[in-house]
């Protein structure tokens, strides 16, 4: 596999006690791609990308992430503690719901990683949460704390925390599903500039418009398969697979 390839995933299998969830998944995110997994609710979505960063764990597959990798097919145990955390460090993931420590101030939040993972020193880490919190609208939020924020303010803070890390690679697993509508565009709108800036990420996403506007392909997935991918537009447009169709029939009177 080529060096412009950040993320790898070959033959990747996960069952939840006799359920198979992951049905021998292989894809690659190339470095400054922008991946869209869709798919109907319980189609393996989210367990994809948990495996990614091996918050699930796979009972078989190789996954690599930027210059390091697990082969499944040799172990079926986790690597120790450290490497684990090395490993996890190169992605950053935004979850559903925001994890923000409430008694933290928004500053304190972003800082958190870098001062006690990293050991960046705090005034080197406040400088990056203060750059961090400007790139995503929030500089005047600083010194709030997560209970008087919005829940789009609170996602945004989620971002800024997770890129304080300075992943490799970011993963978001229905970053906007949690948000009331009026909210979904304001972290769209964040995502699309990380986009811009050549972040490679991984998305699970239901906004279909935004999937084919800012990623570069969409993987479609159905029963813990993948079932079509290709250029997103041509994915989410012009969808060849029945399944596709079908799931993307209920989406297209708002994708014009």
């Amino acid at each position: 596999m080529t060096n412009d390839t950040m993320i790898e995933l070959i033959g990747v299998q996960k069952s939840f006690g006799d359920f198979p969830v992951l049905k021998d998944i292989t894809l690659n995110v190339k470095r400054g791609d922008v991946v869209a997994l869709i798919g109907p609710s319980g189609s393996g979505k989210s367990t994809l990308l948990r495996s990614v960063n091996l918050l699930t764990v796979p009972e078989k597959g190789f996954i690599r992430v930027g210059s390091q990798a697990i082969d499944f097919s040799t172990t079926r145990n986790l690597p120790g503690d450290k490497e684990l955390a090395s490993f996890r460090a190169r992605t950053g993931m935004v979850f559903q719901s925001f994890n923000l420590f409430p008694h933290m101030t928004v500053e304190q939040n972003v800082m958190e990683g870098p001062v006690t993972v990293l050991r960046t020193p705090k005034a080197d880490a406040k400088a990056i949460a203060h750059d961090l919190l400007t790139k995503v609208g929030l500089a005047d939020k600083a010194t709030a704390h997560p209970d008087s924020l919005s829940g789009g303010q609170k996602q945004r803070v989620a971002i800024a925390r997770a890129l304080a890390m300075k992943p490799e690679v970011m993963l978001f697993d229905e970053a906007t599903s949690a948000l009331d509508p009026e909210l979904v565009g304001e972290v769209l709108s964040v995502i699309r500039s990380l986009a811009a800036e050549g972040m490679t990420m991984l998305l699970v996403t239901h906004e279909m418009a935004f999937a084919r506007d800012v990623a570069d392909r969409v993987i479609f997935m159905r029963d813990g398969c993948v079932v079509e991918e290709g250029e997103a537009r041509q994915v989410i447009d012009h969808p060849k697979e029945p399944a596709t169709q079908a799931f993307l029939s209920h989406f297209h009177g708002g994708l014009n």
